[in-house]
C-alpha cells in the first residue's frame, strides 16, 4: 500500500519537515510543479529520487506567471489524482501554499532575471513570466532548501533561467535538466495537451516531426537558414500560428548562424486552435 506523502500548508510546517529529514542527514531534492501531474512530471520525481534520499514536490498554481489574458483561472487542477500519484511514487513531502501564504498582504519583492529570461523567445511574447517564474522558484528555493532540484527540459528556456539564478545568487542548489517525456507520436507531454480537440491532437505531433526533419538536414550540412524555413513550412501548412522556431546557443540561448557556433538547441512555440504548445530538441 502507498504511503501518502505528509502535506504541508504553511512554512512554518515544511520547515519542520525539512529539518527532520536533515537531522536524518538526508540528502532532499525538490521537484516544483503546478499540479495536473502527467507521467513528465512522474519521471522528474523518479530523477529526484536517484538523485537524493529525500523528496519534497511542491503544487502550486503560480499567479504571477499568467498575463491577464492567459489561463490561470482555467489551468487544470487534479488535486487528488495528483496526490494519489505522488504516493505511488513515494515522496516525502508535497508542499501545496495558497497563494495567500507565498504572496502575503503587503509582498513587494520580486526577483527580475536578465541573460537567458532576455533571449527573445518565450519573453517576447509572454514579458511577464520569467519574473514570476524566477520570483516564485526563489522562493521555493529558499522555503524548501533542497540540496538539487530537477526541471523538465520541455521548458528549455526556464530551465536555463533557474539555472543563471541558482549561480548567480548562491543558493547552493544544483539544478538538474531531465529529458522531455513524449506520448508514443512524439507530442510532448503538457498538462495543456488536455486543451486539444481530437482534431487538433492529431495534427500536434508534427511540431516534433518538423524539428527532427529540421535537426537533421543541419546535421547533414543544410544551412540553419534553409533547414529552417523548411520546419517553418511544415509546421504552418499543418495549421500552427507560429510564435518562434528557431536554433540557439544550447547554454546563453544567444542566436547563432552555423554549427561551428556551439551546441545547438532548436527551440518552438505555436498556437493549434486556442492552444500554446512548446517543445525543444538538441541538434
Amino acid at each position: 500500500m502507498s504511503r501518502s506523502p505528509l502535506i504541508a500548508r504553511t512554512v512554518p510546517t515544511l520547515r519542520r519537515a525539512v529539518d527532520n529529514l536533515r537531522k536524518r542527514k538526508a540528502t532532499v531534492a525538490l521537484v516544483p510543479t503546478m499540479g495536473a501531474l502527467h507521467d513528465g512530471h512522474v519521471s522528474l520525481v523518479r530523477l529526484a529520487k536517484r538523485r537524493a534520499n529525500r523528496v519534497v514536490v511542491s503544487i502550486f498554481v503560480n499567479p504571477t506567471q499568467f498575463a491577464p489574458t492567459e489561463d490561470f483561472g482555467a489551468y487544470p487542477r487534479t488535486w487528488k489524482a495528483d496526490i494519489a500519484k505522488l504516493a505511488a511514487e513515494g515522496v516525502d513531502i508535497v508542499w501545496h501554499p495558497a497563494v495567500q501564504a507565498m504572496y502575503p498582504q503587503g509582498f513587494a519583492t520580486r526577483i527580475v532575471p536578465e541573460g537567458p529570461a532576455l533571449a527573445g523567445l518565450e519573453d517576447r511574447f509572454r514579458p511577464h513570466f520569467f519574473g514570476g517564474v524566477a520570483t516564485v522558484v526563489g522562493k521555493l528555493f529558499t522555503q524548501c532548501r533542497p540540496d538539487i532540484a530537477i526541471f523538465g527540459e520541455k521548458d528549455f528556456q526556464q530551465l536555463r533561467v533557474v539555472t543563471q539564478m541558482a549561480g548567480d545568487l548562491d543558493l547552493g542548489i544544483r539544478v538538474i535538466g531531465s529529458r522531455t517525456v513524449r506520448e508514443r507520436d512524439g507530442l510532448a507531454m503538457s498538462s495543456r495537451n488536455i486543451y486539444l480537440t481530437p482534431d487538433e491532437r492529431r495534427i500536434a505531433p508534427t511540431l516534433y516531426r518538423a524539428m527532427k526533419e529540421s535537426a537533421g538536414r543541419i546535421r547533414a550540412g543544410e544551412t540553419i537558414t534553409s533547414a529552417m524555413a523548411r520546419g517553418t513550412e511544415m509546421i504552418e501548412a499543418a495549421g500552427f500560428a507560429l510564435d518562434y522556431f528557431e536554433v540557439r546557443h544550447a547554454e546563453s540561448l544567444a542566436p547563432v548562424t552555423s554549427r561551428k557556433d556551439g551546441p545547438l538547441r532548436m527551440l518552438v512555440a505555436a498556437k493549434l486552435g486556442t492552444t500554446r504548445l512548446i517543445d525543444n530538441i538538441a541538434v
